[in-house]
């Protein structure tokens, strides 16, 4: 424990020690992300509202990663570039490829609505209607916005617990990189792309390899992982204020897996393959005038998964989601600072397993109207939806931020969220149709000092949201049910610097505390599982001024957690150390990196492996 503490220390030191006093005695810093490369533009978000937003006009808490960081952190996993963001935890079923959930601020990972592009990909047909960031890699992506809390007024159902957005890279030219490393790696992209003033279109594809390790904490054999992905968006601007846009991805995966192999029927070493294919896609229009700007389109997303081997003998489980979604956003200027800005959608998903052929269709609406000055922003909305099973939901939303003083602002919002249940949970063979929606409502305030893009930032806010209704998987009857009231709440810490143009450092904590609140249930007053309540990650990046060298780590130190409902079996907290270089030789970069460095051995599910110490080198090419 002392050797991270001291690192820790050193990382968040390191700004204090190389502080830069300029002519006019001013103390300048810098955020640890973006670098100062990073364009204005990576302070506009689209998670808020539907539409362009910067984010100092919102009051709502939204993070931002862009492609310079994520190049830093370096490799295919994308959980690790997450953990820079606040209120976030991550769990994994043993190595690459296995089931990945990403929780936000204590909320279930099936709660996190996710978008690739502006597409719903929450897979419709898993059991709790989440997305799996196992099936996801880094290289493809080039920024990541992240909105912590409900937000279904603009979103609809399932951001419960918040919205991420997720943009694939359209480079302007040519770029590749290749990496090999531990458990025989190898992760290659490439893309390409052209950009004029009238279109631009750019394409990336990946593979992924690995021999991977025993997905059983106690099992000898590996199970490894292969993937091939390919992304691409496309832009015509037909005149200056209209343009006809779309975007596509493919992945298709396959996970060797273990299961509970007779006659003991305990988690170990089995034969079992996941074979897995998502699509996604969107085909749309973008009008931007001066007064009125529209974004509508038509999306859709498939997932289909099949298990087999001797866990499934002669009878392989096959399952197959699909969501359709027809959209428009809009944002209209009323009157001078007011705008109005609204939105419907129509949604149609299906669920298909061994036997099982469901659907269920949502019609929705929203407005919010806002008011948007130099130095205050204040918007409140509503959302009416209809959905085809459990009749019509309205959900409510405010938020506001005030500049009290100079690179100084406050901000709070109020969110709600719903989602209804997933069809496996109302129509599979453990599947219950009296289920209810899971409803939830936030509260967050915050306090910030600077700008992430900028010289200095520090920020802090308060949450905590209630939610009825949550589904959960009874172990006893083997069907779904309702556990009534569950509450989270805590405290988010974010602060970067940079005190020179070549050196950079960042933290981030987060206290959150996850309990079921039932009252008189058997679990009342019990941590939700798998939702440690204190998480920190701390990075320090430096450059040679002069050969370009650039050093950097990253240190996450998680608290414990249990793994299930009822507090039997305790997750210890573990603390991760990552160490990586690169160096820039022309259009060329090479790179490396120590992932684990002391070999903390941990566990984030019970009864799954995780890494060990690894090291990987490899190169990309820009030009």
């Amino acid at each position: 424990m002392y050797k991270y503490l001291f690192l820790l220390s050193s990382v968040l030191a390191a700004p204090a020690l190389a502080q830069d006093v300029d002519g006019d005695g001013v103390v300048e810093y810098a955020t640890a992300a973006p670098p100062p490369m990073a364009e204005e533009v990576s302070t506009i978000t689209v998670t808020a509202t539907g539409l362009p937003l910067d984010v100092s006009q919102t009051g709502q808490p939204v993070s931002i990663i862009s492609r310079d960081e994520i190049e830093a952190v370096q490799g295919a996993d994308i959980t690790r570039v997450l953990q820079r963001m606040p209120g976030v935890s991550t769990t994994r079923n043993g190595g690459a490829g296995g089931f990945t959930g990403v929780r936000v601020r204590g909320a279930a990972s099936e709660q996190l609505l996710v978008l690739i592009d502006g597409v719903k990909v929450n897979d419709v047909a898993s059991p709790g209607g989440g997305f799996d960031f196992g099936n996801l890699l880094a290289g493809e992506i080039e920024r990541i916005e992240l909105l912590r809390g409900p937000n279904s007024v603009a979103w609809g159902a399932d951001a419960m617990g918040g919205v991420m957005n997720l943009t694939t890279r359209a480079p302007d030219g040519v770029t590749a990189s290749a990496e090999y490393g531990a458990r025989e790696t190898v992760y290659t992209t490439l893309g390409g792309g052209v950009r004029t003033d009238v279109f631009e279109m750019g394409l990336t594809g990946s593979y992924y390899d690995t021999e991977g390790f025993s997905a059983a904490a106690d099992g000898t054999e590996d199970d490894g992982y292969r993937q091939y992905q390919v992304t691409g968006r496309a832009r015509y601007r037909v005149t200056d204020l209209f343009s006809i846009v779309a975007n596509g991805r493919y992945a298709d995966s396959k996970l060797e897996q273990d299961g509970y192999p007779a006659p003991a029927y305990m988690f170990a070493d089995t034969s079992d393959l996941q074979d897995t294919s998502e699509w996604s896609g969107r085909i749309g229009a973008e009008y931007l005038g001066d007064s009125l700007s529209l974004r509508a389109g038509y999306a859709l997303s498939d997932t289909e998964r099949t298990y087999t081997g001797e866990s499934y003998g002669d009878f392989p489980y096959a399952t197959k989601g699909r969501a359709e979604r027809a959209e428009i956003f809009g944002q209209y200027a009323l009157a001078g600072p007011v705008r109005l800005d609204f939105g419907a959608d129509r949604e149609w998903s299906e669920f298909e397993d061994s036997g099982t052929t469901e659907d269920a269709s949502i019609n929705s609406g929203h407005a919010m109207l806002g008011i948007y000055l130099p130095f205050a922003s204040v918007a409140a909305g509503a959302r009416y939806d209809d959905h085809s099973t459990f009749g019509d939901e309205w959900t409510f939303g405010a938020n506001a931020a005030f500049s009290i003083a100079s690179d100084l602002r406050v901000r709070a919002s109020y969110g709600e969220g719903f989602k209804v249940p997933s069809l496996y949970q109302l129509y599979s063979f453990y599947g219950d149709t009296s289920l209810q929606p899971e409803t939830s409502k936030g509260y967050d305030i915050g306090l910030e000092k600077g700008r992430r893009d900028g010289a200095f930032f520090a920020g802090v806010s308060l949450f905590r949201r209630d939610s009825r209704n949550l589904i959960d998987f009874d172990l006893v009857s083997y069907s779904y049910y309702n556990i009534g009231k569950a509450r989270s709440e805590g405290v988010e810490l974010e602060l970067g610097a940079r005190p020179s143009d070549n050196l950079r450092a960042g933290l981030v904590y987060t206290y959150v505390k996850s309990t079921d609140r039932t009252a008189g249930g058997i679990y009342e007053g019990n941590d939700l599982n798998r939702r440690p309540r204190n998480t920190v990650t701390a990075s320090l990046d430096w450059t040679a001024p002069v050969a370009g060298v650039a050093l950097g780590g990253d240190i996450r130190m998680v608290g414990d957690s249990f793994d299930d409902r009822g507090e039997w079996t305790r997750l210890d907290g573990y603390q991760t150390v990552d160490l990586r270089a690169s160096l820039p030789l022309g259009a060329v970069e090479v790179f490396g990196r120590v992932e684990n460095v002391f070999d903390e051995g941990y566990e984030t599910v019970a009864g799954y492996n995780t890494a060990g110490r690894s090291a990987y080198v490899g190169a990309r090419l820009s030009i």
